[in-house]
C-alpha cells in the first residue's frame, strides 16, 4: 500500500511538472519531457527523504526540525544584510545558497547536540512511552519464558517481533538436526500463543537492515531506530547492546532475581546428586536450578539432606549456596 502511493506521487508530480512546464515554454521542443523528468527526481528526493527520516528516532526527526528552521531563520537574516548585488540573479543565487547551508549546519548541529532528555515525552508513540516497546530476540521466544511474564502482567507495552526473526525461526524450524528443529518448532508456537493471548500487544515489525548481516546487529539498530528495548537472554547480545546504549532486559537476570535469598545459618533440605571438586564435598540443585555445594556430604550423595547454609555466591551463571551437613 505504502509503495503504490509513493508510486503515485511520483507520476503525479511529474504529470504536474510535465504540463506547467509546456505551458510556460509552448515553443520549447520537448518541453513537456524535460518537466517530466524534474517532477519525477524532485519527487524522488523527497520519497527517499521520507523513508530515511521514517528510520530515525523522534529525537533526531525533531531535532532536526528545530535546527532546520533555526537555520533557515539565521540565512533569511544574513541573506538580507550581506547579499547587496544589483543583478537579480546573482541576488536569488547567493540566498538560496545561504539558505541551503545554514539549514543545514542547524539541522545537523540539533541532532548532535542538543540533549536528549529536552525530547523525552517526543519519543512517546500513541499513548506510550518508546521505552514501553521491547524488541524480543530469538533466543528469548523459543526460551518460552517471556510468554509466562507477560500473562503475569509484569510486562507493560508493544512487544516488536522482527521479521528477520521470524525468518530465523523459520531457519531453525526446518533445520535436519531434530534438536534445533524442535527449537524452532516450539518458538513459532509460543509465538502464536503470544498473538492469541495478547492480541495487538504482540506486533511484526517489518524493518529491516539488509546492509547488515547479522541478526544481533539488526536487532540493536532496529532498537536504536524504535527507541525501544531489547528483551532477550543471550548475554553477548546483552553486552552489545548495552556497549551502544541500548536499554536490555535479560529473563535469566529476572530470574535470577526473583530465587529465594538464603542467609548464613539458614536451613534447607536438599537432595545430593554428585560429588563436588573438593574432597568430602556434594552438590545438589534445589527447584529452581540453583546449586549448592554441601561441605561433608559425599557419603550422602543420592539422598535428600538437611543442610546449614554457610554462604553464598552471584554469578553471571546464576547464584551457588555453599551449605554443610549438620548443624
Amino acid at each position: 500500500m505504502l509503495l503504490a502511493i509513493r508510486i503515485g506521487i511520483i507520476a503525479f508530480m511529474g504529470g504536474v511538472a510535465s504540463f506547467l512546464t509546456q505551458s510556460l515554454f509552448p515553443e520549447t521542443e520537448f518541453a513537456y519531457l524535460i518537466g517530466a523528468a524534474v517532477g519525477v527526481a524532485v519527487a524522488v528526493i523527497f520519497v527517499a527523504l521520507e523513508i530515511w527520516l521514517s528510520k530515525r528516532t523522534n529525537r533526531q526527526v525533531i531535532a532536526g526540525a528545530i535546527g532546520l528552521l533555526v537555520g533557515l531563520v539565521a540565512a533569511a537574516i544574513v541573506s538580507n544584510i550581506a547579499i547587496v548585488s544589483e543583478y537579480p540573479a546573482v541576488r536569488y543565487t547567493l540566498s538560496l545558497v545561504v539558505m541551503v547551508l545554514f539549514a543545514y549546519l542547524g539541522a545537523t548541529l540539533a541532532i548532535r547536540k542538543l540533549p536528549p532528555s529536552w525530547f523525552r515525552k517526543a519519543d512517546l508513540p500513541e499513548g506510550e512511552g518508546a521505552l514501553s516497546r521491547k524488541v524480543l530476540d530469538t533466543s528469548v521466544i523459543i526460551d518460552g519464558r517471556v510468554a509466562d511474564i507477560c500473562a503475569a502482567g509484569f510486562l507493560e507495552g508493544a512487544l516488536l517481533v522482527p521479521k528477520f526473526v521470524l525468518k530465523e525461526l523459520q531457519l531453525i524450524s526446518d533445520s535436519s538436526d531434530p534438536l534445533r528443529r524442535n527449537r524452532g518448532r516450539r518458538g513459532l508456537d509460543i509465538l502464536n500463543d503470544m498473538q492469541k493471548e495478547l492480541g495487538d500487544r504482540v506486533q511484526i515489525e517489518s524493518t529491516d537492515f539488509p546492509e547488515l548481516a547479522e541478526v544481533d546487529s539488526k536487532l540493536v539498530k532496529l532498537a536504536m531506530t524504535k527507541g525501544a528495548k531489547i528483551l532477550t537472554n543471550d548475554f553477548n547480545l546483552n553486552k552489545v547492546a548495552e556497549l551502544q546504549g541500548i536499554e536490555v532486559l535479560n529473563i535469566n537476570e529476572l530470574a535470577n532475581a526473583l530465587k529465594p535469598v538464603y542467609l548464613a545459618g539458614e536451613r534447607m533440605t536438599v537432595k545430593l546428586m554428585k560429588e563436588g571438586t573438593e574432597p568430602g564435598q556434594a552438590v545438589g540443585y534445589l527447584q529452581d536450578g540453583t546449586m549448592v555445594v554441601v561441605d561433608r556430604g559425599r557419603d550422602h550423595i543420592g539422598r535428600e539432606v538437611e543442610v546449614t547454609v554457610t554462604s553464598h555466591l552471584q554469578t553471571s551463571a546464576g547464584r551457588m549456596i555453599f551449605a554443610r551437613m549438620g548443624e
